[in-house]
């Protein structure tokens, strides 16, 4: 008997997220061993008239080929796919792979040479600027693991996350949209925490469902040479397989010039990807209501209720400052009083405390209004 739930997730990706189109071509990429939900997917997009293109990933075969390839074979891959993604209108991409950190010991030059030479041009600068995409996580016994809770517990959060009314969230979303394209000056205060920057005429972008399931944040980006000061984060990130906890960065004209971690030498080989990676590419405020605490996976923790991320690499065109790189890390800070608190000043004007919204045009997005 199918879940009610994974057709009515299919037909919201389909029909709300990428908005599929008679005769556009959709790419499922599915990473993991997930069937139910590609099948719902495929059946959505026939009753919408769109062509629907297939890949199934194995992240154990893509470590062995990785572990293996050379630059030559990461050029030849990535022009193979280019091409693909090129023939694309809309993008659904789905993971759910059974062991997070499967890629962490590729070497670190493998994947500096995967990220630049296939991930860079594939998706970022080809499935993200055009293309209709969304990508999402699907529930296993690993990510109720991280999430620190049973699998049918998770699948019950997920769904609930996964099923919000998005189009409501859409509408509360254009106050906090509003005021941060008329923000200059920012400042994030809290525990290990002083940083400032500015916004100014760098725009603002919501996210509401239409390019990552679940959502819920409003997103910028400094001026590239206006940061200052030092971000302490709280919550726990995996970048290739490898998790960090307790990163720190300390700023001076945008630049991170100090930066540590539990593993201080890898966190800075990363930074030293290339020129940009030092510089911040995404700043963002998450308010999703469902979601609370980090599980290590960037899709949902980057949604945190009270949280925010401060990114470093490429820039987003819809809020761009120029940076460029190869990376682009959704770095997370959670400032509920449960995770130490702090403070989001606009033009000095004090918007957030505590993870709570505090003036009148923007309580509309705060856990009990959204949920």
């Amino acid at each position: 008997m199918k879940d009610p739930r994974i057709q009515k997730l299919a037909a919201n990706l389909v029909g709300y997220s990428v908005d599929v189109q008679p005769g556009e071509n959709v790419l499922v990429e599915m990473i993991g061993s997930e069937r139910d939900l590609m099948n719902a997917i495929i059946e959505e997009v026939g009753k919408k008239g769109g062509n629907v293109f297939v890949q199934l990933t194995d992240r154990t075969v893509q470590r062995a080929m990785l572990r293996n390839a050379t630059e030559e074979m990461m050029k030849t891959w990535a022009e193979i796919d280019l091409n693909r993604m090129k023939q694309m209108q809309c993008y659904i991409g789905i993971r759910a792979g059974e062991n997070v950190n499967d890629l962490s010991d590729v070497p670190e030059e493998k994947m500096k040479l995967y990220n630049a030479l296939y991930s860079h041009p594939v998706h970022s600068e080809q499935r993200v600027k055009h293309t209709k995409w969304v990508v999402l996580r699907y529930p296993n016994a690993s990510m109720a693991q991280l999430a620190n809770t049973s699998t049918e517990a998770f699948e019950d959060f997920y769904f609930d996350v996964c099923n919000l009314d998005y189009a409501k969230m859409d509408k509360a979303q254009d106050s906090l949209a509003g005021l941060m394209k008329r923000t200059d000056k920012v400042r994030i205060t809290g525990p290990g925490t002083d940083l400032s920057f500015s916004i100014k005429d760098i725009g603002a972008e919501k996210c509401s469902g239409q390019k990552n399931i679940p959502d819920g944040e409003v997103y910028s980006a400094p001026v590239r040479n206006s940061v200052n000061g030092t971000i302490s984060y709280n919550t726990p990130t995996l970048y290739n397989g490898v998790t960090f906890e307790n990163i720190k960065f300390t700023f001076k004209d945008g630049k991170i010039v100090e930066a540590s971690s539990n593993d201080t030498k890898r966190l800075n080989e990363i930074l030293d990807s290339d020129e940009g990676a030092r510089h911040i590419g995404e700043f963002a405020i998450g308010f999703n209501p469902h979601i609370l605490h980090p599980m290590k996976d960037i899709l949902f923790d980057e949604k945190i209720a009270g949280s925010l991320h401060f990114t470093p690499g490429q820039a987003y065109e819809e809020t761009d400052n120029g940076n460029r790189s190869s990376i682009h890390w959704d770095l997370v800070l959670i400032q509920r009083p449960d995770y130490g608190g702090g403070e989001i000043y606009f033009d000095d004007v004090l918007i957030r405390k505590d993870g709570i919204f505090v003036i009148p045009e923007l309580e509309c997005l705060n856990p009990d209004q959204l949920k």
